[in-house]
């Protein structure tokens, strides 16, 4: 009879309590699973447009650059509209550049319609499904959500005058997304020179 009731305790199971402990705890490794997944989709998504407005930083920093080297415009040119120049003030939506191919001035125009992009501000095209640039399933991606500053301001010499040879360029990007409703900025600090 003594071993019959050793045999029964050896083969006794979990409890219903701890079962249910085993599943809350499997429970909350799953949802931080789940939560750091998320966290990881949003992270990609907003890398990409923080490249995006990097790259669109730059782009417009090197065209003031390029027009001040060929001479397609003057030094006194490189201002804001306020200051007697031809770049607008406060941000504007990322439009084409117009006749002057500078972006942010007066004459900037809406994109034409061309290939996957609608007639309107810029956009990028990015690869579809099958992820080749340059084929048919091609994804437009629209920039109406970016918006462009430039403010170009003088700069001045250690004893406080004005120095009337540099000026400095502050271009800054900022793009709202959907899962924030504060909008997210990119900046690029440069100065230029009236000399080539």
């Amino acid at each position: 009879m003594t071993q019959s009731i050793s045999r029964k305790s050896a083969q006794r199971g979990f409890t219903i309590i701890e079962t249910m402990i085993a599943i809350a705890i499997m429970s909350i490794g799953i949802l931080t699973l789940l939560a750091s997944f998320a966290t990881a989709v949003g992270a990609t998504q907003n890398a990409q447009q923080n490249l995006i407005a990097r790259q669109k930083a730059l782009e417009a920093t090197e065209s003031i650059y390029t027009a001040r080297n060929t001479q397609q415009v003057t030094f006194s040119q490189i201002a804001n509209v306020a200051n007697g120049g031809i770049f607008s003030n406060g941000p504007v939506a990322l439009l084409c550049a117009g006749p002057d191919g500078l972006v942010n001035t007066t004459d900037d125009v809406n994109c034409p319609a061309s290939g996957p992009c609608a007639a309107g501000p810029e956009c990028v095209v990015l690869p579809g499904p099958d992820g080749i640039l340059g084929t048919g399933d091609d994804v437009a991606m629209s920039l109406a959500n970016f918006t462009r500053q430039i403010q170009i301001s003088n700069v001045l010499n250690p004893d406080g005058s004005l120095n009337q040879t540099l000026k400095q360029i502050v271009v800054t990007i900022s793009y709202s997304t959907g899962t924030s409703t504060v909008p997210r900025t990119y900046t690029v600090n440069a100065l230029i020179s009236s000399f080539r």
